[in-house]
């Protein structure tokens, strides 16, 4: 094994140690909160999302906030207990599955393992959850040409072009189940549908005005 190769065998082993620690967090958070209220749930981009203060400071019902950076549809399925089923929400606003948008180790075609996940997903939110009211968010947009995404070589495959692959596959989804459907993204892309540059520092993730801009669209649902 190469040195480099240690190296990324380290960062994944880190951050799945930090991933559990904040899973086992929301685990015994989730026994305090009230149920019923409104729930925010996914990956990296959900949890940098500070949902909860913006509708504290403005009037909002209560939202808690169940996002864990790195977290893929697998993932999400594995703790579908502490992120998904324990706050029993009456809203759901769920962004999961960019993280899946990867060429895969295993030879499966990143769509089809994406589709096939999010269903199961899907399935689960209909059974368990079948009060509650479901928000399947669009994917955000993405930048290659922001200075921090020049070196990520996943960015190859998490394209604006994938990613808008993606989106229609969650809004046919979310028709098929009767859930919602929701694109908030408008304000957050240039002229040639990608993540504005001045909000980003790795094309991927965003800044807290953007996030501003993410919640002013969404007041109609909360």
């Amino acid at each position: 094994m190469t040195e480099q190769e240690k190296m990324i065998q380290e960062m994944i082993r880190r951050m799945k140690q930090e991933q559990d620690r904040k899973l086992n967090n929301f685990r015994a958070q989730n026994l305090y909160i009230q149920k019923g209220k409104t729930l925010f749930t996914g990956s990296s981009l959900m949890e940098m999302f500070p949902i909860t203060e913006f509708c504290l400071n403005e009037g909002f019902p209560i939202a808690y906030n169940r996002g864990i950076g790195g977290y893929t549809t697998d993932d999400f399925l594995a703790a579908a207990d502490a992120v998904l089923l324990d706050p029993a929400p009456q809203k759901l606003f769920i962004n999961i599955g960019t993280n899946d948008i990867h060429a895969r180790q295993d030879g499966e075609d990143w769509f089809d393992h994406l589709e096939r996940n999010y269903r199961k997903i899907c399935g689960i939110i209909k059974e368990k959850l079948p009060e509650t009211t479901v928000y399947m968010m669009a994917y955000y947009p993405v930048n290659a040409d922001a200075p921090g995404a020049k070196n990520n070589s996943g960015m190859r495959v998490r394209t604006n072009e994938n990613i808008n692959k993606a989106n229609r596959m969650v809004e046919a989804l979310a028709r098929e189940f009767g859930f919602h459907y929701i694109d908030v993204n408008d304000g957050l892309k240039d002229a040639e549908g990608k993540l504005k540059i001045e909000h980003t520092a790795d094309g991927i993730h965003f800044d807290s005005a953007a996030y501003r801009t993410v919640f002013e669209r969404l007041k109609k649902y909360l």
